[in-house]
């Protein structure tokens, strides 16, 4: 124990307790290094597992929430189809019923009532559902028939040329009013002999002509007068 406190040796004393307190840090580091391993080692398979824990909770988690908003937008996909499927159904032509004469109404349409010498009147009809259902009808270019007369004399018709008509069946809904697109007549007497040929003018100065529409066998019950001047 003496000479623990007291070195004995040829060097100085200082000299002997500097390499034991180098010893004695060397040791030290050596125990901190070994604490660090040891613990280090201890939080990192803590820390590895923690992971492992949480994916199994996430994963839990992901199932649960998964299947629920599996059924909610199950459950929601039926109630968003159904009524956005309604509308487009009920407007599908086969949904409705045919049109009866009694429901539909033919009105012929002329722009003006009086024309110049040089103005050619631009014809049409319109087509109005007056009943309280919607109902379908052929409203083709082949069904539609424009006649335009003076007195008991016919003088023109859509019809007397025409080439490539169509079919279009029309869903018209209840109180529906639709309008074909107006055609130009140049004011002058057709048959169905002149297709290919010049056809001679109508007399215009005052001269007093009525507009008829029909679409199929149903007619329009009155007809639109205009004058050419």
């Amino acid at each position: 124990m003496s000479s623990f406190r007291h070195p004995v040796g040829p060097e100085s004393s200082g000299v002997y307790w500097r390499r034991r307190a180098l010893v004695a840090g060397v040791l030290l580091l050596v125990v901190v290094v070994v604490v660090l391993i040891v613990v280090g080692r201890g939080s990192g398979s803590s820390s590895a597992s923690a992971p492992s824990a949480s994916a199994s909770a996430s994963a839990g988690s992901s199932d649960g929430s998964s299947s629920g908003s599996s059924s909610g937008s199950s459950s929601s996909g039926v109630g968003t189809s159904t009524p956005s499927a309604s509308p487009s159904a009920s407007s599908a032509p086969g949904e409705a019923a045919s049109c009866s004469k009694d429901q539909i109404e033919l009105t012929p349409v002329v722009d003006k009532r009086t024309y110049g010498p040089t103005e050619d009147p631009r014809i049409s009809m319109s087509i109005t559902n007056t009943g309280t259902a919607d109902c379908h009808m052929d409203l083709g270019s082949a069904q539609q028939v424009l006649t335009i007369s003076s007195g008991e004399e016919q003088y023109w018709s859509s019809k007397d040329c025409q080439t490539g008509g169509t079919n279009q069946d029309v869903t018209i809904k209840a109180g529906q009013e639709l309008t074909t697109p107006a055609i130009a007549w140049d004011r002058t007497r057709s048959s169905a002999t002149t297709c290919d040929s010049s056809r001679p003018a109508v007399t215009g100065g005052g001269a007093s002509y009525h507009l008829q529409v029909a679409v199929g066998d149903l007619a329009s019950k009155e007809s639109a007068q205009f004058v050419l001047n």
